[in-house]
């Protein structure tokens, strides 16, 4: 089947950072991939009538509304993708998927885990329709990712016995940034845990196959009163000049915690937006009885490789350069040695949730993984309120707590 063959019309809500990257990739999937549907950028949605306007001109889309309900309600409409803040993640969705509309939802899923639970199981019913439904942790579509993933599943590493993970940015050390929607519990459900920290935790599971069991965590606010904000667009924003005085930050803006995977392994994770001179440094690495592998954001076209099997006077980090046409995505892309970047990701995403929808299969990370990492993020507050270890609630099960265990998208 050509990709002329069929039309999956999309409708996003929110144009902000994620609505721009999420457009670019809707944009550029066609002309890299061969695909069994076409993508139509159809329909915008933002609650600001002028900025959504200009939005849909800038990013490519045909049109535009300031009524998510009318977006999702349209019979023009085949696919909803939600760039929004968590705090509406589930209200979409669960609308979508009645509707018959596939979805894409940004991570983490939702603010609490009732809510994802129930996300999930409409994704669930939705399913039986053919209607499908996927997560957006973008970080699974770096080639050099799904390449460590590969090294791991064909056991080149032997028994996973060690994970590190970390997920450094520095945005809000300035105590003058402002109160914007991702310091409040209530739009974000998390701060740093949920925003940053879900993406490690996703990110090791898919990678070793191996999901965490329970966690012993410490969380923290450091600044804990922000001047209120005048505006603000994707990470950045302005302080209010009027005097409006300041607000109270309701979320953490730093977790650490150690867990155990359910294949044995032990791991640390830190997620912090405190890491002065850290921009986005997310970095993985996994030890293995027979060989270990390292991931670093920074250099995302590259994995460090040790082979343990190999002679003692042979043994050492190896540079694997992740751009032959052999390695995941790459083959639609540039001749081996030319590198991509950090907005290919999410191409990769697109190309991966477009296949799935037109062969109906289903795509990953399902609604289904998602909330398995929500899970996590309730076990990590939970674990820090009570200073103990503490499991991760399995699926179906109740939380004893808040419940909580959000962030933004």
């Amino acid at each position: 089947m050509s990709s002329h063959d069929s039309i999956l019309r999309v409708g996003m809500v929110g144009y902000a950072f994620m609505g721009a990257a999420h457009s670019q990739a809707w944009r550029t999937v066609n002309r890299v991939f061969d695909l069994p549907a076409r993508v139509r950028m159809a329909l915008v949605c933002g609650r600001d009538e002028p900025k959504v306007a200009e939005a849909a001109d800038r990013l490519g889309w045909d049109g535009y509304t300031t009524d998510w309900r009318r977006l999702v309600e349209s019979d023009e409409i085949d696919v909803v993708d939600i760039c929004t803040p968590g705090d509406s993640h589930g209200e979409i969705a669960l609308a979508a998927l009645a509707a018959g509309k596939h979805v894409l939802c940004e991570k983490p899923l939702a603010n609490t885990v009732a809510e994802a639970r129930e996300m999930t199981a409409a994704a669930a019913r939705a399913r039986a329709s053919g209607v499908r439904a996927m997560c957006g942790f973008n970080y699974r579509r770096v080639p050099a990712v799904a390449l460590m993933r590969q090294l791991v599943a064909d056991g080149r590493l032997g028994e996973i016995r060690h994970v590190r993970a970390v997920y450094l940015q520095d945005w809000i050390v300035d105590p003058q940034f402002p109160l914007v929607w991702r310091l409040q519990k209530d739009r974000a459900g998390s701060g740093a845990l949920g925003d940053i920290g879900a993406h490690i935790i996703d990110l090791t599971q898919y990678v070793t196959g191996q999901l965490v069991t329970g966690v012993s965590a410490l969380t923290e606010t450091f600044v804990r009163q922000r001047p209120l904000p005048a505006g603000s667009s994707g990470l950045a924003a302005q302080a209010d000049g009027n005097g409006r005085g300041t607000g109270e930050v309701t979320v953490d803006d730093a977790a650490v915690f150690v867990a155990r995977l359910d294949g044995g392994a032990l791991a640390t994770y830190e997620a912090t937006r405190f890491a002065t001179g850290r921009k986005n440094a997310l970095r993985v690495e996994i030890n293995g009885s027979r060989g270990s592998v390292v991931f670093d954001l920074e250099r995302l076209n590259e994995l460090e490789f040790l082979d343990a099997t190999r002679p003692a006077a042979e043994q050492g980090f190896s540079r694997i350069l992740v751009t032959e046409p052999e390695h995941p995505y790459l083959d639609a892309w540039w001749p081996p040695g030319h590198i991509i970047g950090y907005e290919h990701s999410f191409t990769h995403q697109m190309r991966d949730f477009v296949e799935a929808v037109a062969t109906a299969t289903d795509p990953t990370p399902s609604f289904a993984d998602a909330l398995q990492v929500q899970l996590v993020l309730d076990a990590v507050e939970r674990s820090a309120e009570a200073a103990a270890f503490t499991e991760v609630a399995k699926e179906g099960a109740p939380v004893n707590a808040s419940g909580r265990g959000g962030g933004p998208a």
